[in-house]
């Protein structure tokens, strides 16, 4: 049985769908003011690994994930600008601009780590007045209150608020909350924004509560509910979602509808650098982009993160990526070697033995996506002597349909005959023992793309990453 850490009971759960094999899924997707970073992207693997274990379990999956494209302010607390706006101005382009652009730059970001696609992509601003009907509803419950900057969610009001927080905690004025003047209490967020006096925003919009834009937390209540219903199977975020932002989607659905948003709750940790976690807000960030412009192949960021369980924090070096790329590079080298080889080269084991692998496998992904294991059993499978060609390629096959890293599309690159007579003069200068001329030759080839491996066999070819 597939058990995952659901974080509203803190603790691993048997995953149960609300409806026979078929799963529900929000993914809360990313603000389009700038590239995401790889620590974000960190968070899409782990979302994406989950789908993958859950389709791997027969489960038909519906993925929502939406873009937000206004209203996510700079400040956790209700104040600062809002983020799609300041890049408009940053970039001198429009907001419309600004949203579009980044959100291509991280559709391809998704492409390049083999990501699959959500079944619906949805947008903050195509669900305005679906946004503004849930206030009224919170308004008519007695939710809601005005003061001079927005239309606020009193927390107060609400029993169960702070469903997903660690026992007796408190959320204080302070580090992260800021008291706008006029809130009634720290928790209180906006449901709606008013333009400043005097300001002309690119994105506004009228309300019966004057002219504005929504906040951050009610747009992705309403997106998850407009394509899931109440309650869904499993909402989806980073942890730093837990104590605000997911806090207050729970608090307006319970609020307006008496029910749990989802039943199930998943967090991805940090990516940290040093002791920091990677942040726009810091200047500590590396993109995707500037990954592949250092030589390295996406998935071999991928790989890096399925190295750590998605629940522990996860410390990036170049160091570990280069290790990451290494054993990524040892692993398509592996896949070649098997696919050049006889299908069958010895008689094959049981098939309880090729079945318990499948088993293990499964136990491992299913105990909350436990990918350290699965991985470490992978590379069991790729070293197995009991195991023929076949039975190898098969199971190495079945397992990456949830590890992502694309071992079906490796072939046998094929090898200029520029470089194989190049090899083979490098193998004539070694045979008269005029190893520096051979050395020579060796770099040349390295310089083009290949490598050389002398073994017993012979020199085998290699193309470089």
């Amino acid at each position: 049985m597939l058990k995952l850490y659901n974080t509203l009971t803190r603790k691993k759960e048997i995953f149960r769908p609300l409806k026979n094999k078929k799963v529900g899924l929000y993914t809360c997707g990313p603000t389009v003011y700038w590239f995401a970073h790889i620590g974000n992207l960190r968070t899409y693997i782990f979302e994406d690994i989950l789908k993958r274990v859950l389709e791997y379990n027969g489960y038909k999956v519906k993925h929502v994930m939406n873009i937000t494209d206004v209203g996510h302010l700079t400040s956790d607390s209700d104040t600062g600008e809002d983020k799609i706006e300041l890049g408009a101005k940053r970039e001198k382009k429009t907001a419309w601009e600004i949203a579009e652009f980044y959100t291509k730059a991280f559709k391809n970001d998704l492409k390049l780590l083999n990501i699959k696609e959500p079944n619906v992509w949805i947008k903050a601003t195509e669900t305005i007045a679906d946004q503004i009907n849930l206030i009224k509803i919170l308004e008519k419950k007695g939710f809601t209150y005005k003061i001079s900057d927005g239309i606020y969610f009193d927390t107060s009001k609400l029993k169960s608020y702070g469903r997903l927080w660690p026992k007796k905690m408190e959320l204080k004025a302070g580090a992260r909350i800021e008291m706008v003047p006029g809130k009634k209490n720290p928790t209180d967020f906006a449901l709606w924004k008013f333009t400043p006096p005097g300001v002309k925003r690119q994105m506004e919009w009228d309300s019966p509560w004057g002219k504005g834009f929504p906040g951050w937390h009610t747009e992705c209540v309403v997106m998850s509910i407009k394509e899931l219903g109440v309650p869904f199977d499993i909402h989806c975020g980073g942890v730093d979602h837990i104590l605000i932002h997911h806090t207050n989607e729970i608090a307006q659905a319970e609020a307006a509808f008496g029910k749990i948003l989802a039943n199930f709750w998943l967090h991805g940790e940090f990516l940290v650098l040093g002791k920091e976690k990677m942040a726009k807000s810091k200047g500590k960030i590396f993109t995707l982009n500037e990954l592949i412009e250092k030589g390295f192949n996406p998935l071999a960021y991928r790989y890096f993160c399925l190295g750590t369980h998605y629940r522990k924090k996860l410390q990036f070096s170049w160091q570990a990526l280069k290790a990451s790329q290494n054993a990524l590079n040892t692993l398509y080298q592996k896949i070649i070697e098997i696919q050049s080889k006889n299908i069958i080269t010895f008689q094959r084991p049981s098939k309880s033995y090729y079945l318990n692998l499948q088993e293990k496998f499964l136990e491992y992904i299913n105990d909350d996506l436990n990918m350290p294991k699965a991985l470490a059993l992978m590379w069991d499978v790729v070293k197995n002597k009991k195991l023929n060609t076949k039975d190898k390629k098969e199971l190495l096959l079945d397992f990456d349909k949830v590890f992502g890293l694309d071992l079906a599309k490796i072939k046998k690159p094929k090898i200029p005959e520029e470089i194989k007579k190049m090899v083979e003069k490098r193998e004539e200068y070694r045979k008269k023992g005029d190893f520096k001329l051979a050395d020579e030759i060796r770099k040349k080839i390295k310089e083009m793309g290949y490598w050389i491996e002398d073994t017993k066999e012979g020199p085998k070819i290699k193309k470089l990453s």
